[in-house]
């Protein structure tokens, strides 16, 4: 019995060891931890359960019957996050650069499929260098296999990405497909095709950095969620993201003590709005101000920086924040910023997480590029995911709000629950300047007319009442209560129920 335990152990250390110390060291040179050591520090401590520790590949060409190591380079399981189960797999770079073979992938289908049975999140933690070549087809039906799980998990448990190696070719779909994506910096990258395809076909010299690092993907194609320093700050950031998630659709977000009174009264939101109403001021700083703790986890930080996006919590519930950014293109709506705030709509409402708006949008932005880029279709993307949205909503207007960006940003018109404006709105087709000069186009050679037909105007149509009025704004408000009275808002909400008609899935313009 001794020697059977003792081989156990043996086996296990061997595992344990992956493709051996040489890669091991080879791996903390580059700044980067391995397979298991990303696990233990993103789960509770002795709180890992392994499957398939034991599981080798079964591929006989290319002399690979030779190098048969227990896990086959990636480690899969599950654990808790401050007590909250997760499923998780790691990919082990020591083992065969981390490539994906048939046993690799089904692994990886195994705790996905567990995930989505028992309602937990995934997350995936990526280093690989793709498809292993030696089992050709095999290793792309298993990362076939793969997609299939991300796209039937979709929706029903969160699915959460972690990028820290290089991740190409089709390895990148499956990321692609999940609801965050986090990559480190100077370590990770994202690409179809690698620096070497890219100068081969199209002669464009570029490196791996530039081609899919993690500054690319975080600035200008909006892949990737966020970036951090090292594995370790993502990690703990993913920790944090983790406790305002629901473990899947059939519950609700998780609901956590807080030490700040829901009737908190902020003074200094009385003057946010600056006199001159071309003037910027900074929405996160609304934002801080009516979060519990002011804790506010931001996604996309630095892409489309003109609408804010992430979570906070009132009462300790979590609640996805949507806000216009003054301090960026005045706040106007463009095809970057539409995307952005439209997929994580989508998610809050997949997930039964209540939506706040913050609004302050003079418009969509002008120009040829925008309409070129197909600016309608992507709007359209943020005004189909506030309407199909059944979760509670609750929107405040602190400023503009003009236009087709009116109805857009959470309008009353769009099954908006409560709509709040403050004194300082202004509801309006247009800004008052716009409207004179086609209103009265006549007039335009008498400046005196023209700046009396403005005050008018702006006496008529720069605030809030006419709105009130038709009763599209439920209440004017004052800046200082504004925490209290979204508090309240979302609490009266708890019970809402609301279907959309039976069908089989909406056709969103993508």
């Amino acid at each position: 019995m001794k020697d059977i335990l003792q081989e156990l152990e043996d086996r296990r250390a061997s595992a344990r060891l992956g493709g051996g110390q040489a890669r091991i060291d080879g791996q903390h040179a580059k700044g980067k931890l391995t397979a298991r050591e990303r696990i233990d520090l993103l789960l509770d401590e002795g709180s890992f359960e392994e499957f398939d520790m034991f599981v080798a590949h079964r591929c006989t060409d290319f002399g690979m019957e030779a190098s048969r190591p227990y896990g086959d380079g990636v480690v899969t399981g599950w654990g808790t996050v401050n007590g909250r189960m997760i499923y998780v797999f790691s990919q082990d770079f020591t083992v065969f650069g981390g490539s994906l073979s048939e046993t690799h992938a089904a692994k990886i289908c195994k705790i996905m499929d567990m995930a989505m049975q028992n309602g937990a999140p995934v997350i995936g933690i990526n280093d690989s260098g793709g498809a292993r070549i030696q089992e050709g087809v095999a290793s792309l039906a298993g990362y076939a296999d793969v997609f299939q799980r991300n796209i039937m998990a979709s929706g029903v448990v969160p699915q959460i990405s972690l990028i820290m190696g290089p991740c190409a070719g089709g390895a990148v779909y499956s990321p692609a497909m999940t609801d965050f994506i986090f990559m480190v910096r100077d370590t990770s990258y994202m690409f179809v095709t690698g620096p070497d395809v890219v100068k081969t076909v199209t002669n464009e010299v570029v490196t791996a950095e530039e081609l899919g690092g993690a500054k690319t993907h975080t600035t200008k194609s909006s892949v990737a969620d966020g970036a951090f320093e090292d594995d370790m700050e993502a990690l703990m950031e993913v920790r944090r993201l983790i406790d305002f998630l629901p473990l899947s659709n059939r519950e609700k977000p998780p609901v956590r003590p807080f030490f700040d009174t829901p009737d908190r009264i902020e003074p200094s939101l009385d003057t946010l709005i600056p006199a001159n109403p071309n003037q910027p001021y900074d929405m996160r700083e609304l934002i801080l101000k009516i979060a519990d703790e002011s804790d506010f986890y931001e996604l996309q930080q630095d892409f489309a920086r003109n609408i804010l996006t992430g979570f906070i919590r009132l009462e300790g519930s979590t609640v996805g924040v949507v806000a216009n950014q003054p301090m960026v293109l005045a706040g106007c709506l463009d095809i970057d910023s539409s995307r952005k705030a439209a997929r994580f709509v989508r998610f809050c409402d997949a997930f039964e997480i209540p939506i706040l708006t913050l609004v302050d949008v003079p418009g969509f932005l002008p120009g040829t590029g925008q309409e070129y880029g197909g600016v309608i279709k992507h709007g359209a993307k943020l005004l189909f995911a506030y309407g199909e949205a059944t979760v509670p909503k609750v929107t405040v207007i602190t400023r503009k709000a003009y236009g087709g960006a009116y109805d857009v940003m959470a309008s009353k018109h769009l099954r908006g629950d409560f709509n709040y404006a403050w004194p300082t709105a202004e509801i309006a087709v247009m800004g008052a300047k716009g409207a004179v000069e086609i209103l009265y186009r006549s007039e335009l050679g008498d400046p005196d007319k023209i700046a009396a037909r403005t005050r008018d105007y702006e006496n008529r149509f720069a605030n809030p009442f006419v709105a009130a009025e038709k009763g599209f704004v439920d209440e004017v408000i004052q800046p200082r209560s504004t925490r209290k009275r979204v508090c309240r808002a979302f609490a009266s909400l708890r019970g809402k129920k609301l279907t959309n008609p039976w069908k089989k899935h909406d056709n969103i313009p993508l």
